[in-house]
C-alpha cells in the first residue's frame, strides 16, 4: 500500500470492511504530518513517539532515534494506566502517544484503540515511517 485510502464503506463499490473500520478510526483522530509529530516531540508537550513495527520491519526499513519500541500486539497493555503491564511512562490519560508504523495504516487503528482506553490525545503519523524518512526527519539504519 503506497497511497492513502479513501475509506470507502463496505457497501460502496470496491470498499472493504477494513476500509470502513480504518475510516471510522481516522475520523476520531487528529492525525499528524511527520513534521507536526516531530515538533510536538521537541516541544516537550508530554508526548512520546511509539514505533509499533515488528523487529524485522525496523531492521529492513530503518529506525527513528528516541522512538519507544512497543510492538503492536502489546500496545494497549503497555499504555493502559490501570494495567499491571503498563510502562512507567503510562501514568495517565493526558500523555500524547504518537503511534508510527510503516505506512500509516496500522498506526491509525492502534491510536484509535488507545483512545478507546481513555488516552484522549493518542494519534498517529500520516504516511508512517516512510513519510517520516521522506520528510528528512532523523532516522538510522535498523539493527
Amino acid at each position: 500500500m503506497t497511497t492513502e485510502r479513501t475509506g470507502a464503506g463496505a457497501g460502496d463499490a470496491g470498499g472493504s470492511r477494513i476500509d470502513a473500520i480504518l475510516a471510522a478510526a481516522r475520523s476520531r483522530l487528529r492525525r499528524l504530518e511527520p513534521a507536526e509529530a516531530a515538533r510536538a516531540l521537541s516541544a516537550g508537550e508530554d508526548s512520546v513517539l511509539v514505533d509499533i513495527r515488528p523487529a524485522a520491519q525496523r531492521a529492513e526499513e530503518g529506525e527513528i532515534p528516541d522512538a519507544l519500541i512497543v510492538e503492536r500486539n502489546v500496545l494497549e497493555w503497555r499504555f493502559d494506566p490501570t494495567s499491571d503491564a503498563r510502562l512507567p511512562i503510562a501514568t495517565g490519560d493526558d500523555l500524547q502517544v504518537i503511534v508510527i508504523c510503516s505506512e500509516g495504516y496500522t498506526s491509525s487503528l492502534a491510536a484509535d484503540a488507545l483512545r478507546q482506553l481513555g488516552l484522549h490525545r493518542a494519534t498517529d503519523v500520516i504516511g508512517g515511517y516512510h513519510a517520516w524518512s521522506a520528510a528528512g526527519l532523523p532516522t538510522r539504519r535498523g539493527e
